[in-house]
C-alpha cells in the first residue's frame, strides 16, 4: 500500500464521505472509492460499513487509521528533515488547563535555554481533547492532569499535584470548627467543563463518598472559576498550584473535609508509535526533572 492510499483513507475518515473527500483531494469520486476498495482487498477486511449513502468506519478501519496518520506524519517529518538538513522542525506540545496555567510556560522557557533555535508550538485543551489530538497525531506530546483511556498512548507521571476546596474568605462556613460531608451538599460548586481531569477527579471523589453536589456553573478555565468564588457565588475544587497567589493574598480561602483528599499526578503522554526526535526526548526529560530545576 502506498502513501497515496493512506492519505485518501485518512481524508475519507475525516470527511466521513467519499464525495467530500474527493472534492478536498481534487480527485474524482470513483478514484477515491477505488483506492478504498484496494485497501480493503489488500488487508482482506472491510474498513467501512456502507449503509445507504452513509459510511461507518469499522473496528479494523479505526485501527488502520491510527497507523495511517503516523505513517503519513512520519513521512512529512522525514521530508522536512531532509529538505532542511541541520535545521529544527517544530515541536508541538499540548497541555491541560491547570498545567498550562502553572507549568507550561516555565517548561517552554527552559527548553529555549537548552536549545534557543528550537521552534515550539504549544496549545491548551482539556485532557479528553488532548487525547484525541495525540491519536490523530496533531501533537507530539501532551501534559495532562486527567486519566488517559487509549491503549495506544504511553503515560509517564512527572509531577504530583493536589486539589483543594476554595471559597470566599467571607463565607460563614469557615466559622465552623469542622466542615463535614453534609456541609458540602449545601454548597454550590463551580467546576471545569466535561472532559477535564480536575472535574473527573472531583466528581469521582464525591461519588465515592455518596455526596450529591450542586453545580452552579461549568467553565473551561481556572480564572473564571476563581473570580466566581472570590465574588462569593459558590465554592470550587482546584489545583493548589493554580490558587497559590490568591491564597497568600487572602483573596481566597481553602478548607479541609475529614477523609477527603484529592491527590493526582501530572503526566507526560505520547503515542507509542511516535518517533522520539532529540528535541522531543529533551522535552520529556525536562518534564521529569522539572521539580528539581525550579
Amino acid at each position: 500500500m502506498t502513501l497515496r492510499h493512506m492519505r485518501i483513507f485518512i481524508c475519507v475518515c475525516d470527511e466521513n464521505n467519499m464525495t467530500k473527500a474527493a472534492i478536498k483531494l481534487h480527485m474524482t469520486q470513483p478514484s477515491v472509492s477505488l483506492a478504498i476498495q484496494e485497501l480493503e482487498s489488500h488487508y482482506k477486511t472491510l474498513l467501512f460499513e456502507r449503509l445507504g449513502h452513509r459510511l461507518f468506519i469499522t473496528e479494523a478501519g479505526q485501527r488502520l487509521l491510527i497507523y495511517a496518520r503516523h505513517i503519513v506524519n512520519l513521512n512529512q517529518q522525514a521530508e522536512a528533515s531532509m529538505q532542511s538538513y541541520g535545521e529544527h522542525y517544530k515541536l508541538r506540545i499540548g497541555a491541560s488547563v491547570t498545567i498550562g496555567e502553572s507549568v507550561l510556560v516555565d517548561l517552554v522557557q527552559y527548553m529555549y535555554k537548552i536549545n534557543p533555535q528550537q521552534e515550539i508550538f504549544s496549545e491548551i485543551h482539556n485532557t479528553a481533547e488532548l487525547e484525541t489530538m495525540l491519536l490523530k497525531d496533531d501533537l507530539d506530546m501532551a501534559l495532562v492532569e486527567g486519566k488517559i483511556q487509549s491503549e495506544y498512548l504511553i503515560v509517564q507521571p512527572f509531577m504530583s499535584d493536589e486539589l483543594v476546596f476554595i471559597i470566599s474568605p467571607q463565607s460563614s462556613i469557615l466559622e465552623k470548627d469542622e466542615i463535614t460531608l453534609s456541609d458540602l451538599a449545601e454548597l454550590s460548586f463551580f467546576v471545569r467543563e466535561a472532559g477535564s481531569g480536575t472535574r473527573d477527579l472531583f466528581e469521582n471523589t464525591m461519588q465515592q463518598h455518596d455526596i450529591k453536589i450542586r453545580i452552579a456553573g461549568a467553565y473551561n478555565n481556572a480564572e473564571t472559576i476563581k473570580k466566581a468564588v472570590i465574588a462569593g457565588l459558590g465554592a470550587s475544587v482546584i489545583s493548589r498550584r493554580a490558587v497559590s497567589q490568591e491564597l497568600k493574598q487572602g483573596n481566597l480561602a481553602s478548607f479541609e473535609v475529614k477523609n477527603i483528599a484529592f491527590k493526582r499526578n501530572f503526566s507526560v503522554v505520547y503515542h507509542k508509535n511516535k518517533y522520539l526526535s532529540p528535541a522531543l526526548q529533551s522535552m520529556i526529560a525536562l518534564c521529569h526533572n522539572f521539580e528539581s530545576i525550579t
